[in-house]
């Protein structure tokens, strides 16, 4: 639990939180228009163009053995450098609905397909849907350790979490993988809620889309470069792990740094407005360091504009960021947010801790209870 003291507002001022917050959206949305079309375009094409050039410089490293090293690295960094902005900057934000106002097929958020093992289609469900309505909301928010981490106290501790440091860097080496299952629940069949053959059948569609990214990287990309297969495919598999490290690094520290909270189911009974933006405020985290940092991460450096609002294009954020951290000073919130390294040593640290057994601290109310009437 938070060791950061927020305020307890009272109902009315948790009203008028709400209302602020909601006008926020209400300026930028009615401000959508050319530029955020420009940029998301540009986006398209340096996914695009760097994909193009990491995968051509793969190729002259395998051909040119002179210069193999380091048309091998420049490669690997440049196909890296286009998975990431595709998935995080393009995919993510796209699939949130961010660009349907535009009307254009290729950046809608319903029938976009990224370059990643899972689907588009489970993503829907297991992100847009149960997360951002249950953000870290125990036994209804499946991102909560993604059931295989102990990160927070409140969660039960078993002996198979002592080997959660070695399996966090395991997590993050194959987090593609992870999000792609993610939604089957695996855990269902060993404990007897589904059986092999509903697995099977719910797998089928996860199952084909692996297959497809599979052939792309680690077999038809490779087999153009004949009998230089194996620097091509190497340099393949690495650009994806470093895309999956680098995004398992920003959405742990989007959501498991030391001051970001876990809540009881109980909490989101008869939620209101104002009540649903504090707890994704207590649940969420920032990053510092300006505007690479924004781009490479798609814009989740600002992960509290991001759960507050998941429908408007990302580059706006950090606008909205001024003003939002503006209404939780005058309400007396505490806005999480820091460098990468300081946000990271704290998630390493909440894996370590929480790995051995650990009590939570008394849950601290979100807002004021009603005062019993006297007389």
């Amino acid at each position: 639990m938070s060791s950061v003291h927020n305020r307890v507002l009272s109902a009315a001022e948790l009203q008028t939180f709400g209302d602020e917050l909601d006008a926020v959206k209400a300026r930028h949305q009615a401000l959508l228009g050319a530029s955020d079309a420009r940029y998301i375009r540009r986006i398209v094409a340096a996914v695009r163009w760097t994909g193009v050039a990491g995968r051509a410089l793969l190729f002259l490293g395998a051909f040119v053995h002179s210069v193999l090293v380091p048309a091998w690295i420049a490669g690997v960094l440049l196909l890296a450098l286009s998975k990431i902005l595709e998935n995080m900057e393009l995919a993510h934000n796209v699939i949130h609905g961010q660009y349907d106002w535009m009307g254009d097929p290729q950046l809608q958020g319903k029938t976009y397909e990224w370059d990643i093992a899972g689907t588009s289609e489970n993503w829907r469900k297991t992100h847009n849907f149960r997360h951002h309505t249950y953000t870290n909301v125990r036994g209804l928010d499946d991102d909560i350790g993604y059931g295989l981490l102990r990160i927070f106290p409140e969660q039960r501790w078993h002996p198979f979490f002592l080997a959660q440091p070695f399996v966090a860097v395991v997590f993050a080496l194959l987090f593609e993988w992870g999000i792609a299952i993610q939604d089957l629940r695996i855990g269902r069949v060993l404990v007897g809620k589904m059986t092999l053959k509903q697995l099977w059948h719910q797998a089928r569609p996860v199952g084909r889309k692996a297959m497809l990214q599979v052939l792309k990287d680690y077999v038809l990309f490779p087999a153009l470069a004949g009998p230089f297969f194996l620097p091509v495919l190497l340099g393949n598999v690495a650009a994806n792990v470093i895309r999956n490290v680098w995004t398992y690094v920003v959405i742990f520290c989007g959501h498991f740094t030391a001051d970001a909270e876990t809540f009881p189911k109980e909490c989101i009974r008869n939620e209101g407005r104002g009540h649903w933006y504090l707890r994704q405020l207590r649940g969420s985290s920032n990053l510092t360091g300006g505007k690479w940092m924004d781009v490479m991460t798609g814009n989740l450096s600002h992960q509290i504009e991001h759960h507050f609002y998941p429908d408007i294009p990302a580059n706006r954020y950090a606008a909205m960021a001024v003003e939002v951290k503006e209404i939780c000073a005058r309400y007396g919130q505490h806005y999480n947010t820091g460098s990468l390294p300081r946000q990271f040593g704290q998630v390493m640290w909440r894996i370590v801790r929480h790995a051995f057994p650990s009590k939570p601290a008394p849950e601290r109310p979100l807002v004021a209870e009603p005062r019993a009437e006297v007389g």
